[in-house]
């Protein structure tokens, strides 16, 4: 009798269903990649087009042209809306930084009654979005004689319970034995904070400078609200307006967009390490 040789199977081979799973991974990350990178090829692709070739199907223009972003920049006062937005989201940023790391500071180290209840209150406000409070905060903003100015741009966009709880995690992870070595030399609170607190801290800060530029940056809803004086207007405010009731001039719109964006991509790509090292330093996993 003929015995058959069957084909032998290594117990240290994976299945064929195993092998597959790293090859549908990697053609699911591409499908996320284009459908992530095609609006903004869409958006760069229309900023060189014409009018009359807008909504074709063809991504690179027959006639590419600079008609559009010169539009932007001459016919409309561009420039001025890139500083304002340029100016109250570096002030924010800045002032914003100084008072959160005091707050995560005195949350994280500083014994006082009632200092669990007001980070609870604090962190609390996450579940509070911009569009609930935007009519009292309104009403404060013009009782205070704020409408039409940058401190009302500015002030109300100060506070942010998100830098605050960072910068505490953060400072829960500083070594106590620090300070101690600050105070036996003769140390006040003051002292060590700004000696030693801020200089420990410059990576969470340099990644939150980031986050709160870029956030301020592409606020749209509260400029909107309080202010209609147009040398107080802002970038994402002054794209909109080319956008009508019935019409919109698409082509115009996406010249001013490119120019916003390719800020917001540049600062990322440059300090994205900052982004990712404070994440990791802030207790979040």
């Amino acid at each position: 009798m003929t015995e058959v040789a069957l084909p032998r199977t290594s117990a240290a081979e994976p299945p064929s269903l195993y092998r597959a799973v790293p090859a549908v991974l990697a053609l699911a990350k591409l499908v996320l990649a284009l459908a992530t990178v095609a609006p903004l090829l869409f958006m760069l692709s229309v900023t060189f087009k014409n009018q009359n070739e807008i909504f074709t199907m063809n991504l690179i223009p027959e006639k590419p042209t600079l008609d559009n972003l010169t539009y932007v920049f001459t016919q409309v006062n561009f420039l001025r809306y890139l500083w304002n937005t340029f100016f109250v989201a570096a002030t924010v940023t800045i002032v914003a930084l100084f008072f959160h790391s005091m707050a995560g500071y005195a949350l994280a180290r500083l014994r006082f009654p009632g200092r669990d209840a007001i980070f609870l209150a604090m962190f609390s406000t996450f579940l509070v979005s911009l569009p609930v409070i935007i009519v009292p905060l309104f009403i404060l903003v013009k009782a205070l004689g704020l409408l039409n100015s940058y401190a009302g741009l500015i002030i109300p966009s100060i506070f942010n319970a998100f830098g605050i709880f960072l910068l505490r995690q953060f400072y829960l992870n500083v070594p106590r034995e620090i300070e101690e070595a600050a105070v036996i030399d003769g140390a006040g609170y003051w002292r060590i904070y700004w000696s030693i607190i801020l200089p420990l801290s410059r990576p969470m800060l340099a990644a939150l400078a980031i986050l709160f530029f870029l956030a301020n940056w592409n606020a749209f809803l509260w400029p909107l609200t309080i202010t209609s004086d147009e040398n107080l207007r802002v970038v994402q405010v002054a794209v909109a307006s080319f956008q009508g009731q019935y019409t919109a001039s698409w082509n115009y719109i996406m010249a001013a967009s490119t120019v916003v964006a390719l800020t917001t991509v540049i600062v990322f790509i440059i300090f994205q390490r900052q982004i990712m090292e404070s994440i990791k330093t802030s207790g979040l996993k």
